[in-house]
């Protein structure tokens, strides 16, 4: 099987200021955020990228999503550059982080239909797409409320209806379950198995590793802008080894090649 979505070899690095030099409690200017990261996503799988905060993961799934350019490397999504054809590519990703706000004074409803016509879905469908997606996340009821006065769960779920408005076909998530109450955090994992049972191709980044456990079928552990290790994660139960000690002993390994 062919993959739909292929990251080779990109890296990605920034110049810190003084603040953030100091934030970062480092006297170097140069902050390499992604080095050399390469892997693949296939069609009807959920792909995860497991990672402590400032591992390179948001970076990398940035430059996947075409919201910025890898300074070297090569990303393609069903054939499609995202160097060079990043037009393209977004019409056949949905992209949801948690860094990326809703303006507070609209409400579901004009959101909606203001992404559905970026994206020219014709008003039929835009119906029929706003009715399923509305009534699967619990939004009908909050349709005309500004996003302002909605409950932190409420916008995460109306920021997803919104990434999955135009039926993408690749799946982008940066932290899907990041501030959600366990109820909503199930409303949604469970939506993505459904999108990857539907076939689409799903890349969500994480820092928690019953999120990866639950959900994933394949994850890359990466640490310091670099794919240390990817696992099948029914191997990994065969074997009935522990992702979490797996993940540690990396982070050990990793922390041990950088003192020497």
């Amino acid at each position: 099987m062919e993959p739909t979505l292929i990251v080779q070899d990109i890296s990605k690095q920034f110049t810190l200021s003084k603040k953030q030099q100091k934030i970062e409690r480092t006297h170097n200017k140069i902050k390499i955020a992604v080095n050399h990261l390469s892997f693949q996503a296939y069609k009807g799988e959920i792909y995860g990228l497991l990672g402590p905060n400032g591992a390179g993961k948001t970076t990398a799934l940035r430059c996947v999503s075409t919201l910025m350019q890898p300074d070297s490397g090569e990303i393609t999504l069903q054939g499609f550059s995202a160097l060079k054809q990043a037009q393209e590519v977004r019409k056949i990703i949905g992209f949801l982080t948690s860094e990326l706000k809703l303006e507070d004074f609209f409400t579901p409803n004009y959101l909606f239909d203001y992404f559905s016509a970026l994206h020219g879905i014709a008003d039929d469908i835009r119906i029929q797409r706003k009715k399923y997606l509305f009534h699967k996340f619990g939004i009908e009821q909050f349709a005309e409320v500004k996003v302002g006065e909605l409950s932190t769960g409420m916008k995460q779920k109306v920021q997803i209806s919104i990434a999955l408005v135009h039926n993408p076909e690749i799946i982008i998530f940066d932290e899907p379950t990041n501030g959600l109450d366990i109820l909503t955090s199930k409303v949604v994992t469970d939506y993505l198995k459904e999108l990857r049972d539907q076939g689409k191709t799903i890349v969500i980044s994480t820092h928690i590793f019953s999120l990866v456990e639950r959900l994933c079928d394949r994850v890359g552990i990466i640490i310091d802008g670099s794919l240390k290790q990817e696992i099948v994660l029914n191997d990994l139960n065969r074997k009935e080894e522990d992702l979490e000690s797996l993940f540690f002993h990396l982070v050990e390994e990793s922390e041990a090649a950088k003192n020497a």
